[in-house]
């Protein structure tokens, strides 16, 4: 079992560690934040298990010594990435594609003026963003190629995604986003009865040609789009920031995330020989 945990640790270590070390993060401070997670993960256990969770039991079972745990449980871990302003932007595009304060009579986003009263972009950001002023987020859509502006006090959306391509921390938003939730649904998966499942799927194979991928990255960027808007338009009516008429009890965070992957396959000389050959 622990030969299959350490394989699965080294998978998923090795595309976050090739990151971490282009952005000039040293071992010892991927370490710290390791342990301090380590620690943070250990005290919730305990914590759902009802049980005290003292610096004494945490070490035990993590296997740091009480000093350190008690240290790391004083100190919050250093925040490496801009989620806030990640989040803030995705607001905005959210309430301007589903919002009908801000749509065209036939459902699409309207083009808005930079000011004024609804429809205008400055009440949109107001509306979404929270205290962000308009024309700092304008600059950051602009940067990002999210928005155009037509004129001196119009504002166009061109893409219904937002993918940061301004400061590189801004862009690191979505490691720290998304690869959570997609780890996180796997260990539900892990844990859970098969009817309680999160829907988890991949489609790949590994004999392409290279010329067959942009044929696949134009089909995934068209019909996944697709997808999503679909599933975008029916969660924002059943959200309540977006759809204060939307009743019901909690809060909960759900949705749907798809990524498209490709890399070499690593082969031998002689296959290599053989496919050169057909």
């Amino acid at each position: 079992m622990n030969k299959t945990v350490h394989q699965i640790v080294l998978h998923i270590l090795r595309p976050l560690i090739r990151i971490l070390h282009r952005k000039g993060l040293a071992f010892g401070e991927f370490s710290l934040l390791a342990r301090k997670v380590y620690v943070e993960i250990a005290e919730e256990a305990l914590m759902q298990a009802e049980e005290k969770p003292t610096s004494s039991r945490i070490a035990i079972s993590t296997g740091l010594t009480r000093k350190e745990v008690a240290q790391l449980r004083q100190h919050d871990a250093e925040t490496l990435v801009d989620v806030a302003r990640y989040n803030r932007s995705v607001r905005v595009i959210g309430g301007w594609i589903n919002d009908p304060d801000f749509n065209t009579p036939t459902g699409q986003p309207a083009v808005l003026a930079l000011q004024g009263s609804i429809p205008s972009f400055e009440t949109l950001v107001g509306r979404y963003s929270g205290d962000m002023p308009a024309r700092a987020m304008l600059r950051e859509l602009l940067q990002t190629g999210i928005v155009s502006q037509t004129s001196e006090d119009r504002v166009q959306l061109l893409t219904n995604a937002y993918i940061p391509e301004g400061s590189e921390t801004e862009k690191l938003a979505i490691l720290a986003t998304d690869v959570a939730l997609l780890v996180n649904t796997i260990n539900h998966n892990l844990l859970c009865e098969a009817e309680e499942r999160h829907f988890q799927r991949k489609v790949s194979y590994d004999n392409l040609p290279a010329e067959a991928l942009p044929q696949f990255k134009h089909m995934v960027n068209e019909d996944a789009m697709a997808l999503l808007l679909k599933l975008n338009a029916w969660l924002a009516q059943q959200d309540r920031d977006h759809n204060p008429a939307a009743t019901g009890s909690g809060r909960m965070r759900a949705g749907l995330g798809i990524y498209y992957f490709e890399e070499p396959v690593q082969i031998s000389s002689a296959q290599q020989d053989k496919q050169d050959e057909a």
